[in-house]
């Protein structure tokens, strides 16, 4: 797995297609519980070179009810984004993530893996590839048919501030899912 994770570290592939140099960004141990395949890291994450190091990671933090410590112990937390360098900025948020990165670099990851107990599948761009055909219609349908999804994959929004309009929309997801989650992510840290 390290050896993996240094090759991944150390990818240019889409070089001339970002905006900075790259840094890709990806986390994990052989023993990882809880794989976190997620859009892309931010800027900040970027410039720290540490995933979910923002205001988007403190949300999740929050719905997963986990401290930082536990978050960044790759045992508990791998991070596996959808694309491993910061993409750009859009109009609203961030660019979508570099196309190349997980058809290069995902399945020698999964293959690195012993025994993963849950899949996050964070935002919409994860729920495509991962969810495939038992996907709904939309992120917002995913997300309130977890269910259906368990025990293998739970999807859940991004916890970015730019979706701060989903969250208002949706409070059934703080009040009803988050709880469930937590609950899941507590059974599965404690086992």
């Amino acid at each position: 797995m390290q050896k993996l994770l240094s090759e991944i570290r150390s990818c240019k592939v889409c070089s001339k297609h970002l905006p900075l140099e790259p840094r890709p960004i990806v986390a994990g141990t052989k023993n990882s519980k809880i794989i976190l395949v997620s859009q892309a890291p931010g800027r900040k994450a970027h410039d720290h070179n540490k995933a979910w190091d923002d205001p988007s990671g403190r949300k999740l933090r929050e719905w997963l009810g986990v401290t930082d410590e536990q978050f960044y112990d790759p045992d508990n937390f791998a991070v596996l984004p959808m694309g491993f360098c910061f993409p750009g900025k859009a109009k609203t948020g961030d660019l979508p993530p570099r196309k190349e990165c997980a058809p290069l670099w995902h399945d020698l990851f999964w293959k690195e893996l012993k025994d993963v107990k849950l899949i996050l599948v964070i935002g919409k761009y994860a729920q495509d590839r991962y969810l495939k055909e038992l996907s709904k219609r939309n992120l917002t349908e995913n997300v309130g048919s977890y269910h259906e999804f368990l025990p293998k994959f739970f999807p859940l929004p991004h916890p970015s501030p730019v979706n701060r309009f989903w969250m208002s929309k949706n409070p059934w997801f703080e009040s009803d899912v988050v709880p469930e989650l937590q609950e899941l992510i507590n059974q599965i840290m404690t086992d």
